[in-house]
């Protein structure tokens, strides 16, 4: 079910209605509710993937209550490596094997082996590399004894799949998401009113920014070879926008919708475009996601201590498999070293924290601003590109300055719609970003007369025609 669909429209305020007017007194009814409405809304799309979540639930419940029973330290590991095993198995298996089956002939291509194999077809679940950070986390912090366990199979269940969160994130915590299960909810109309705005934003990223981004952005990767290298450096340019608004969108979207039904969830975005390194735009891109590898991954690795040798270790390997978290496909693992080899200089300099507290944008900071976003919008090629090769021939045709022609953009009547409707959408985005930011806000805080604002351009200037998925539902 997309947010940016009718069906969620009629499914939204339903569940709504029933949870604060029907079953408002009673906080296991609501947990019910939001556990039979994550169920729905996650098998709206394919409902034998259900059984896989409700697995996956099940498992990490009675591993973390076995680990809060089980004293000898042998036997806590081996059920922490249970439910390692059973969620990363069952990620690798759905996201991963056709991957590593056509990676392995390929490698036997090269040495001149021919090797038939039949693969299988095997359906990505969407959702699964969020529910299974998820879980992980929880199962995890447990072991560390940071984390009582639950013992209300409900409250954990309706945690994992909480739908406003579920499919894209954020990637919650259950320190932070399980106990606004365990507690009552009072209506707060403040926080929904806020949650309310928070949706009108986040709708306004996807179907206006991102959507229209998409327009181009489509047509240009999907025959790059046919643009000049200057069509190809906007279509470069309109893909970060695109995956941000995309992306950024479908998480205020989310945080507002849980807003509404009393949960609070962690920020995902910080207005990244106006980072001054790569070190601060990952500290504020995906935050769940990086703060998540921070946690659970480098510094169990050793995080900045020790020998230079394992620092640098340490920051490849969290951005090769951040990489790989994103998809079954060399661009992905690219992209994510090419962040790690970006990251390094700030590493080796020890500048990589310099901008952790100040958050307003200083003015004789906008080249590095703009080096940053340049650097990042060339590792977005990757990201976006089907394969490397294309990815590598997108970038060389860019730098080979074989045209400055901009006439896909104006060619037509419609592609200048196309084209002022993306100016206007990417202009109020960043000047409303730059506001708040300079306010030192989290999140763009929208009042009666700039929502009825952004709610005009959602109206005429949307993409509603065939909605379309959200980019991070394939990850």
């Amino acid at each position: 079910m997309l947010f940016n669909s009718l069906d969620f429209a009629i499914f939204l305020p339903l569940v709504f209605i029933l949870y604060w007017f029907l079953f408002q007194k009673s906080l296991r009814l609501q947990n019910f509710l939001i556990l039979g409405a994550s169920y729905l809304f996650y098998g709206w799309w394919d409902w034998r993937f259900l059984g896989l979540i409700i697995f996956s639930s099940l498992v990490d419940y009675f591993v973390a209550n076995a680990l809060k029973k089980e004293c000898q330290n042998f036997r806590r590991k081996l059920f922490l490596a249970i439910s390692i095993i059973t969620n990363l198995g069952l990620l690798t298996f759905y996201k991963y094997f056709n991957f590593f089956i056509d990676s392995w002939i390929s490698a036997f291509e090269i040495l001149g082996i021919d090797i038939q194999s039949n693969t299988l077809n095997v359906i990505l679940p969407v959702g699964i590399s969020f529910y299974t950070f998820q879980t992980l986390s929880y199962t995890i912090d447990v072991y560390r004894k940071k984390l009582e366990p639950t013992s209300n199979l409900v409250q954990f269940m309706a945690y994992v799949s909480f739908f406003p969160q579920l499919v894209a994130g954020p990637i919650e915590r259950a320190k932070n998401l399980l106990p606004q299960f365990q507690r009552a909810r009072v209506f707060n109309s403040d926080f929904a009113m806020s949650g309310i705005y928070l949706i009108v934003w986040g709708l306004f990223k996807k179907v206006v920014v991102a959507d229209n981004c998409a327009f181009f952005v489509n047509q240009i990767f999907d025959s790059s070879a046919s643009y000049s290298s200057l069509e190809l450096l906007v279509g470069a340019v309109l893909f970060g926008f695109q995956i941000y608004g995309d992306f950024s969108g479908y998480s205020d979207i989310a945080i507002g919708v849980a807003r509404l039904f009393g949960f609070s969830l962690m920020t995902n975005f910080l207005f990244p475009y106006f980072s001054r390194d790569i070190a601060e735009f990952w500290r504020r891109w995906h935050i769940s996601l990086s703060t998540w590898f921070r946690d659970y991954l480098y510094i169990p690795l050793g995080g900045s201590k020790g020998s230079r040798f394992n620092q640098i270790r340490n920051i490849l390997l969290v951005f090769l498999i951040s990489g790989f978290w994103h998809g079954a496909n060399w661009t992905f693992i690219i992209w994510g070293c090419i962040h790690g080899i970006l990251f390094m200089p700030l590493l080796l300099t020890k500048t990589n924290r310099i901008h952790v507290s100040e958050t307003r944008v200083i003015w004789r900071q906008l080249p590095n601003m703009l080096l940053t976003f340049i650097l990042v919008t060339i590792a977005w090629v990757f990201f976006r590109a089907d394969s490397v090769t294309i990815a590598y021939n997108y970038i060389a045709d860019i730098l080979s300055f074989s045209g400055s022609s901009l006439i896909l953009f104006y060619k037509s009547s419609k592609m200048i719609l196309f084209s002022s409707i993306i100016l206007t959408s990417l202009f109020v985005m960043l000047i409303f970003e730059f506001i708040t930011l300079q306010r030192n806000q989290s999140e763009v805080q929208l009042n009666q007369f700039s929502a009825i604002f952004i709610v005009l351009l959602i109206v005429f200037m949307g993409v509603f025609k065939n909605p379309s998925e959200f980019i991070y539902f394939q990850f």
